[in-house]
């Protein structure tokens, strides 16, 4: 999990726009027209037709792709009964993560109310507005009411996800698990701490998968839940077992396959897990701290299979894997409800999904060669973006074949690539390389730590496990300005060149031997290291740290000298280039070179080419190139396009297997329907183009700061390609979110030169 500050939460959620969620019209406005037929009078068409045929309102409005977030804030997670308006970010957060991993639009709803009638009804009167309403946060045994009459008295897609999600992506991973234990899933004893709307529901789906209820005892606070109790309600009572004689976890645990652990943390101790059957499998998933950690679980006996709800261990039961594709699959079909044929469906799913290879890209996020279907992978990463075609069909299939589909779907391979498809990929690069990052973590030396963005970046990293943070400046500024911003600087060196006056003298003469045979003099070379980029670059160079960030607070080319001088490039490498990530909703764009060569040759400019491949292949994409002009295939006659032509030239014959092409112009590399209708024989026709080389720094230059400014693309940079060892410049002033942005790049840049 990563760490933050209080004051972290608050800034991320009141800074420039409050709130995490925004509406946004999907049709011209910009014309007296446009709004006419926007609101009055045009509006009344569609209305007239909803008014004869209500379906038409999936036709006309954004009923089909809605879903309402509802909730009474009696039971948010790790808080406890708040109140409705206090549950209004976490309602907010869930719409998010309906968005980024479904497409799916979302309304936050909270209902001041605890009273069951009241909250039915409300429900039930603004559900015409809705393709979907999930319930959220809502306290047992009143959720279990609700849900149920909700289900009768509405006709679209509902689900009170914490009673069923953690039910559908738990018995996923216990399918799995049961499995690779070698045992049989009707065979296994099962203990279930806890008896909320989580521990219920998962219940109940254990037993839809095989378990058997006379297999299952459940524990409440009281103990376990047997018939000799009188304080059981309807719904605990369904699951008390016949046997007395057992009242503590301890002696419920004795000899069981199987624990699943739905209530708080650290109640179930080691040599509880040592009385177990042998193979077994601990799923503590309470949060953010389970009933026994990973590691003591895994300490406590080696034949065992553990899951917790934690992303930093490995088989984390999160039900994101969940919701936002059952909900997409069930809105997709106009389904009426969400039986147990498609819950089971989406288990099944989730359980299939695992047992295939792995991803390039999810094995990169995690620091892994080769994650494959084992004891320490059985159920996918949330990252996994077959996700939602996998489990997305399988819940729309499961509606169709149960009769509960309004809609049919025939063309199922073609239903899978549209969900493929659906996503933007506007973040998952930086998710999956901050992934990576994490899981060896290297450390950067911080050339401007006296800079409160730079000192906070420095924090964030730290705390999330990015990096290792090396600080080098003023001491007693750095310190001063730590304190006065509340920055813990625990394992975080600081280093202070000028406390130092010996490793300045030996990293100058270092300095001094490179380039005494160009003018510089001993005595030069060791007042040089006073300034911190060459100092910074030799601790680089000495392996004193394995990347430096600098440039915050000076003109670009400053940083990049001593960097220069210092540290060599790469063999064949003959000068360095600079590359941007352009992050948009159509994914990542990379541009190069942005800020290094002002007019490159043309064999400089197969050379940055190459340099850029290369680097975009270290993110696990294959570049598909156009190399950039304003001219198409010798349309016109012109220095540059004659350079590009040739630079094309270049890396056709010496790298035949590299996707590239031009001279072109940008609109017909990025439009592939008129790229194929002009120019056909092109290599870039059908390839979907991600990275551009620009004739010369000013054209490149200007395109990635107007994408910046006036595309809304995000730009992560600039990357230098070139040098042996990673040193990464910032512009000018960038924000703390692009610092953080660029350390994550260093370090995955120090990963792959390891």
């Amino acid at each position: 999990m990563a760490k933050f500050r209080r004051e972290d939460a608050l800034d991320y959620h009141s800074q420039g726009r409050p709130g995490k969620i925004e509406v946004i019209p999907t049709k011209p406005y910009s014309t007296q027209r446009d709004l006419t037929l926007a609101y009055s009078p045009g509006v009344a068409e569609p209305c007239l037709e909803i008014e004869k045929n209500p379906e038409d309102a999936y036709k006309y409005t954004a009923k089909g792709n809605l879903v309402a977030v509802i909730s009474n804030g009696t039971a948010v997670l790790g808080l406890g009964d708040i109140g409705a308006l206090a549950s209004k970010p976490v309602m907010e957060g869930k719409g998010l993560l309906f968005k980024i991993f479904a497409d799916i639009d979302v309304f936050d709803i909270e209902v001041d109310t605890k009273n069951i009638d009241e909250f039915v009804n409300t429900v039930k009167n603004i559900a015409p507005t809705f393709g979907g309403i999930n319930l959220e946060d809502i306290k047992a045994p009143e959720c279990f009411e609700i849900e149920r009459r909700l289900k009768e008295l509405v006709d679209i897609p509902l689900m009170h996800d914490d009673q069923h999600g953690t039910a559908i992506i738990s018995a996923a991973g216990l399918i799995n698990a049961v499995e690779i234990s070698g045992k049989k899933i009707e065979d296994v004893k099962l203990v279930i701490n806890g008896a909320g709307a989580s521990a219920n529901s998962c219940a109940k789906m254990y037993i839809a998968v095989g378990v058997k209820k006379e297999n299952i005892t459940m524990l409440d606070s009281k103990g376990v839940i047997h018939k000799g109790r009188t304080d059981l309600d309807q719904y605990k009572s369904f699951f008390a077992c016949e046997s007395t004689k057992i009242n503590t976890l301890s002696e419920a645990i004795k000899g069981a396959d199987v624990f699943v652990g739905l209530s708080k943390g650290n109640i179930l101790k080691p040599e509880m897990i040592q009385s177990m059957n042998k193979n077994c499998i601990v799923f503590a998933l309470a949060n953010p701290t389970p009933e026994i950690s990973y590691e003591e679980a895994m300490a406590a006996r080696k034949d065992i299979i553990v899951a917790t709800g934690r992303s930093d261990n490995p088989n984390q039961v999160n039900n994101v894997l969940g919701f936002p594709f059952i909900f997409r699959g069930a809105m997709d079909v106009r389904a009426t409800k969400i039986n147990e044929e498609m819950k089971l469906a989406a288990t099944l799913a989730i359980a299939s999904l695992a047992k295939e290879p792995v991803p390039d890209y999810v094995n990169l996020a995690y620091g892994s060669k080769n994650l494959s279907f084992g004891t320490d992978y059985i159920i996918p990463k949330p990252i996994d973006n077959r996700l939602i075609s996998a489990v997305s069909s399988a819940v729309a299939k499961a509606a169709v074949d149960s009769g509960v589909a309004k809609r049919k779907i025939t063309d199922w391979d073609g239903y899978r690539s549209e969900l493929e498809n659906r996503l933007g990929k506007d973040n998952k690069l930086m998710r999956s390389l901050a992934d990576k990052a994490k899981s060896n973590p290297k450390r950067i030396v911080f050339s401007e730590a006296d800079n409160y963005k730079m000192l906070k970046a420095a924090q964030l990293v730290r705390d999330e496990g990015i990096a290792r943070p090396v600080l080098l400046g003023d001491r007693r500024k750095i310190e001063k300005l730590a304190e006065e911003n509340f920055i813990e600087l625990s394992d975080m060196p600081i280093i202070d060149p000028f406390e130092d006056e010996k490793k300045r003298e030996e990293f100058g003469d270092m300095l001094w031997q490179r380039r005494q045979r160009r003018g510089l003099t001993q005595y030069d070379a060791r007042k040089l290291m006073r300034d911190r980029n060459y100092f910074g670059a030799m601790m680089v160079e000495n392996g004193m740290a394995d990347a430096m960030i600098s440039g915050l607070t000076r003109k670009y080319g400053q940083p990049i000298k001593p960097a220069l001088e210092i540290i060599d490039t790469l063999p064949g490498v003959s000068k360095v280039a600079g590359l941007y990530i352009m992050v948009t909703k159509r994914g990542p764009y990379f541009f190069a070179d942005t800020t290094m060569n002002t007019d490159p040759t043309a064999e400089e400019l197969a050379d940055i080419a190459i340099l850029t491949a290369n680097t975009v292949k270290q993110y696990n994409i294959i570049p598909r190139m156009a190399m950039l002009s304003y001219t198409n295939f010798g349309s016109a006659v012109g220095d540059i396009p004659n350079k590009v032509s040739k630079a094309v030239g270049i890396l056709h014959k010496n790298y035949p297997g590299l996707v590239v092409d031009g001279d072109i112009q940008a609109n017909f590399a990025t439009n592939n329907s008129l790229l194929k209708e002009q120019f056909p024989f092109s290599t870039l026709v059908d390839k979907d183009v991600n990275t551009f080389i620009f004739p010369n720094l000013a054209s490149g230059n200007i395109a990635y700061k107007l994408m910046q400014e006036l595309g809304g693309a995000e730009a992560i940079g600039p990357v230098l390609m070139g040098l042996n060892k990673p040193v990464h410049v910032l512009q000018l002033g960038s924000s703390v979110r692009e610092i953080v942005n660029m350390i994550t790049i260093a370090v995955v840049d120090a990963q792959n030169r390891k």
